[in-house]
C-alpha cells in the first residue's frame, strides 16, 4: 500500500469574506490523524495568507517533529542576491519556523531560470542547506524537458522537483508531464506533483468516461484514479493537493495499492474523451489574477464556459450565474488585451483569446 499524499496550503477554505480558520485546523487534524505529514506552501500564495496559515493551524499547534514542511522563494521578484536572504528570513518568520524541511525555487522557465542564475539563486539554496535550515533543496518548474535536463545538468546540487502531472498532461505537448519526469528519473531526482487533479478536472470527469472508470472499480471517485495515477510512478515521493474541505481531505488521504498496466492504459482511454469535452484547460490556480488591469476573475469566466460547453442544455442556468457576476466584476469583453496574465499561466493559455470567446458566447444576442 502507498500513501504520499501532500497538503498544499493554496485552495484553503472562507467564510464569507473571512478565512475559515476553524476549518482549516479541522482539515489539518483529519489530515494528520490519516497518517499525512507533508505541508506545502508558497511566498506568494495567498498574498502571503498561506504561510501565515501555516503557522497558525500548523506550526502553533503540533509538534514541530511530527510534520515536513516545504517552502518556495520568490526568486523572479529578486533584483540582488541579498535579496534571497532577504525573503528567506522573511519566510521563516511568516512560518514561525527555524528551518523547512525543502526549501525550492519556485516557477522556473526559460525567463525565470535566467534571473535566478544571474543571482546565483542555487548558490543561496546550497548555503541554507549547509546551514542546516533546509534539509532538501530543490524547485518547482513551468518549462518543457529540454530546459529542465538543462537545470538539472547545471545544478546536480538539486534534490527535488516539483512539477505538474496528472494523466491528462501524460502525453502533453504543451506541459510535457511525461518527459519531464523521464529527465527526473535519468538525472535521479525525486519528484514531487502538482495538479495531480488538473485543479478539479479530473475530479468531475464527462459521465461517458467516469462510467469506464465505475465499471472497473464502482467505489473509485474520480479523484481517486488520478491520485493513484500519479502515485503509482516509480520516483514520486509527493503528491500534492491544494484541498478545500475536510472531506477531500479524508477521501484524499487514504493509502492504496499502485495501479496495474491495465488501468493505468484505461485512464489513457478517458484522458482523450476528457480532453475532447474540455474546451480550455484551465486548473483555477489564479495566478493569473494579480496581473489583470482589469480585474477579471478569469478562472471563474472560464469554468463557467467549460461547463456550458461539456453541457449546452444548461446554457439556461449558466449564462444567468455569468451576467449576475458581471455585476461585480469586470466582464470578459473588458480584457485589454495586455497579456499580462498569459506570462504567469503555468497552463501557457492564450487568456486574451479565450476571453474574447467568453464574452461572444455569453455577452452577445445569440449567446
Amino acid at each position: 500500500m502507498i500513501g504520499k499524499l501532500g497538503f498544499g496550503f493554496l485552495r484553503l477554505p472562507k467564510k464569507g469574506d473571512e478565512w475559515d480558520w476553524q476549518a482549516i485546523n479541522t482539515m489539518t487534524d483529519a489530515f494528520m490523524q490519516g497518517g499525512g505529514t507533508f505541508f506545502d506552501t508558497c511566498y506568494t500564495y495567498l498574498n502571503g495568507i498561506s504561510e501565515m496559515a501555516i503557522r497558525k493551524c500548523v506550526v502553533e499547534r503540533k509538534p514541530r517533529e511530527s510534520f515536513q514542511l516545504c517552502d518556495k522563494l520568490p526568486g523572479y521578484l529578486f533584483k540582488s542576491y541579498d535579496d534571497c536572504r532577504k525573503y528567506f528570513d522573511e519566510e521563516l518568520s511568516r512560518c514561525g519556523v527555524e528551518w523547512f524541511d525543502v526549501l525550492m525555487l519556485h516557477w522556473l522557465n526559460d525567463e525565470n531560470y535566467e534571473i535566478a542564475e544571474k543571482y546565483d539563486e542555487f548558490r543561496f539554496l546550497r548555503e541554507i542547506k549547509a546551514e542546516g535550515k533546509a534539509k532538501r533543496i530543490g524547485f518547482s518548474y513551468h518549462g518543457d524537458a529540454v530546459l529542465l535536463d538543462r537545470i538539472l545538468t547545471a545544478h546536480p546540487e538539486t534534490d527535488v522537483v516539483l512539477m505538474q502531472l496528472n494523466y491528462l498532461d501524460w502525453e502533453s505537448e504543451g506541459i510535457q508531464s511525461r518527459k519531464c519526469y523521464e529527465a527526473c528519473m535519468r538525472h535521479g531526482k525525486s519528484v514531487m506533483v502538482m495538479e495531480p487533479v488538473k485543479g478539479g478536472t479530473l475530479a468531475s470527469i464527462p459521465e461517458e468516461a467516469e462510467a469506464k472508470l465505475r465499471a472497473v472499480h464502482p467505489d473509485w471517485t474520480p479523484s481517486d484514479w488520478a491520485l493513484r495515477f500519479v502515485q503509482s510512478l516509480p520516483g514520486v515521493e509527493i503528491c500534492l493537493s491544494g484541498m478545500g474541505t475536510v472531506e477531500q481531505v479524508r477521501a484524499n488521504v487514504r493509502p492504496f495499492a499502485p495501479l496495474t498496466d491495465g488501468e493505468t492504459a484505461l485512464l489513457a482511454e478517458v484522458a482523450e474523451i476528457v480532453r475532447g469535452k474540455t474546451a480550455i484547460g484551465c486548473t483555477g490556480c489564479g495566478y493569473c489574477l494579480p496581473h489583470c488591469p482589469k480585474q477579471i476573475p478569469i478562472p471563474q469566466y472560464i469554468k463557467l464556459y467549460n461547463e456550458i460547453t461539456r453541457d449546452p442544455g444548461d446554457g439556461w442556468k449558466i449564462t444567468p450565474t455569468y451576467h449576475q457576476m458581471v455585476l461585480s466584476f469586470s466582464k470578459a469583453s473588458d480584457c485589454i488585451g495586455c497579456h499580462s496574465c498569459e506570462k504567469h499561466c503555468p497552463q501557457k493559455l492564450t487568456i486574451a483569446d479565450h476571453m474574447k470567446t467568453i464574452a461572444s458566447k455569453f455577452e452577445s444576442p445569440e449567446g
